[in-house]
């Protein structure tokens, strides 16, 4: 099973969101997404978040509040994603290789073009709950199911 980290990165009421429009064979093409990426082998969930967002966005996180985790399955695919929240960071913004990075109204993520599955975690970010358990089951890049076991 694959291991990812996802954050959001906080600021006037909006998160940090990467459009993926720039990576070929992306099967997050055209949607938005937060900043993230693979745990590298004898990396902590932790340190990959750190480390993804640096090299994704140039910010460095102050602070990370672990918010829960989220299992995608598919046919054949199967990862589960450890979520976090950044309200502090410091740096510049740079140019990110797999899209285009802007800050979204948390207001307006229902009119952006996201995972569908991503609505319910991002429901549960937005009312601050925490050590939450979610498992999405897609068939192709449709939701078919989605259940929150804790």
């Amino acid at each position: 099973m694959d291991k990812t980290v996802l954050v959001y990165i906080s600021k006037d009421d909006s998160y940090l969101m990467l459009f993926r429009n720039k990576k070929k064979n992306d099967i997050n093409e055209g949607k938005w997404v937060g900043i993230g990426g693979h745990i590298e082998k004898e990396e902590s969930k932790e340190e990959a978040a750190y480390r993804e967002v640096k090299e994704e966005t140039g910010l460095t996180l102050l602070n990370l509040d672990y918010r829960g985790d989220v299992i995608f399955q598919n046919e054949d695919y199967e990862e589960i994603m450890y979520l976090f929240v950044s309200t502090e960071f410091e740096g510049e913004l740079i140019e990110c290789d797999e899209g285009e990075l802007s800050f979204i109204k948390i207001s307006e993520l229902d009119k952006i073009n996201l995972w569908e599955g991503d609505k319910y975690f991002l429901d549960l970010i937005k009312r601050n709950e925490k050590n939450f358990y979610l498992k999405l089951i897609y068939k192709g890049d449709k939701l078919v199911s989605h259940e929150r076991i804790r």
